[in-house]
């Protein structure tokens, strides 16, 4: 009997490390990804020039792999350059 216990003692001992082992692991994976947000939430916004040329050549690799047609993008261009410039 004695044998049994100690056995027990000895796997639970096991299993507590190992969920301590991960529990450190997901508080660790969520503290980077805190500081991942903070920082894209604290970095300073591009302007309406830099956001539209990001835009354009988004939409223009988007041509390039037939994802959109050249109409498409120009059409979706024109309605973010009014929306990005009305912000401005």
């Amino acid at each position: 009997m004695e044998h049994r216990a100690v056995r027990y003692v000895t796997k639970s001992a096991a299993v507590a490390a190992g969920s301590m082992g991960t529990a450190a692991a997901a508080a660790a994976s969520a503290v980077a990804a805190a500081a991942l947000a903070a920082s894209v939430v604290l970095s300073p916004v591009p302007d309406a020039v830099s956001r539209l040329e990001g835009v354009h050549s988004d939409l223009l690799r988007a041509v390039e792999l037939n994802q959109i047609t050249a109409e498409q993008a120009e059409k979706f261009e024109a309605k973010l350059a009014g929306r990005i410039l009305g912000e401005a």
